[in-house]
């Protein structure tokens, strides 16, 4: 049964940003073009009744909550208060908004930093809620799993099918390259690309290089999301990955190659390493037919020449 109809009308909840931009195009291209965006500056998703009001005029059939304050291990770790509230503002609002006026369809978008920190590896959905948080991203965490929770207590007590969908690390074409405060690989690939065309011969990096990530391209995530939205209506927050993970340190030599630096790379160790490991188990979508089909090789090179034709207009 297909639960997405050409003719239903969309709203992608931060559709702007790197991974809701993403879900529009992959809307866009496969056909769904009744779709309702709004940036920031025309509807703040922390107001509730802003919210409320919105979704009321624009009767949408279906939302995809991809709206969120994110960010890496220091932002993270410098403004949890940010990162807990905000989050929980957003989700509330849109979430209650869409309750209230029944809308039928919603995708809620989590992160794979829900799962506990040394949860066995790949991390099956059952791990949620098993085990303590890394302390690192815990108010980010704790915030992405009273959505999901919310969703499930939706579809327990209102019996609407909405679902929640639990991506792993996210890159792309659109990222925050912040070099401090973005996740690793775009903070990475803007720190390597400044090296490399200063001449510097070192490039710092946060902790040991050990932890091991594994990376998802945010077209392949936006192609997952279509798929979720018109095939799948189960409670589980379901896993979106790769299923194959690298180790800092590997990243970061790929990421020297494909920008062109050669100095040498110092590894901080006075810095966080964050989780030692977090790998996806996605044995659960592939049932569902979906597959991730963007090599991380393929990905940098094609993120990295988005990043370049963007240098000089960068958020961060």
């Amino acid at each position: 049964m297909d639960l997405l109809q050409p003719q239903h009308r969309i709203y992608v909840a931060g559709h702007s940003g790197l991974v809701g931009s993403a879900i529009w195009r992959a809307l866009a291209a496969a056909g769904y073009d009744n779709l309702i965006g709004r940036r920031s500056g025309e509807l703040d998703l922390r107001d509730h009744d802003a919210v409320d009001a919105f979704i009321q005029d624009h009767k949408p059939d279906a939302v995809v909550l991809a709206a969120a304050k994110v960010g890496g291990i220091a932002a993270n770790s410098e403004h949890p208060v940010e990162f807990i509230s905000d989050n929980l503002r957003i989700q509330t609002a849109v979430l209650d908004a869409a309750l209230k006026h029944r809308i039928p369809r919603v995708l809620f978008l989590g992160s794979s930093c829900i799962y506990p920190k040394l949860a066995a590896q790949p991390i099956n959905e059952d791990a949620l809620l098993t085990g303590p948080l890394e302390p690192t991203n815990r108010a980010y965490a704790l915030a992405k799993i009273a959505g999901i929770v919310q969703v499930q207590s939706v579809r327990s007590e209102y019996g609407l099918p909405w679902i929640s969908a639990m991506p792993t690390n996210l890159y792309g074409p659109g990222d925050n390259f912040d070099p401090e405060h973005s996740h690793v690989l775009p903070g990475l690939l803007r720190r390597f690309d400044e090296a490399a065309r200063s001449g510097a011969t070192e490039v710092v990096v946060w902790g040991t290089g050990s932890p091991r990530r594994e990376f998802l391209h945010v077209d392949d995530l936006a192609e997952a999301c279509v798929h979720l939205l018109r095939h799948y209506n189960d409670d589980t927050a379901i896993n979106v990955g790769t299923g194959v993970d690298v180790t800092i340190k590997e990243l970061a030599k790929n990421i020297a190659a494909v920008t062109g630096f050669t100095g040498s790379i110092v590894w901080d160790t006075s810095r966080p390493d964050g989780t030692p490991r977090k790998l996806l188990d996605v044995s659960r979508i592939k049932e569902t037919g979906w597959s991730a089909r963007i090599s991380l090789d393929e990905g940098l090179a094609s993120t990295y020449q988005w990043y370049e034709s963007h240098r000089e207009n960068l958020r961060g």
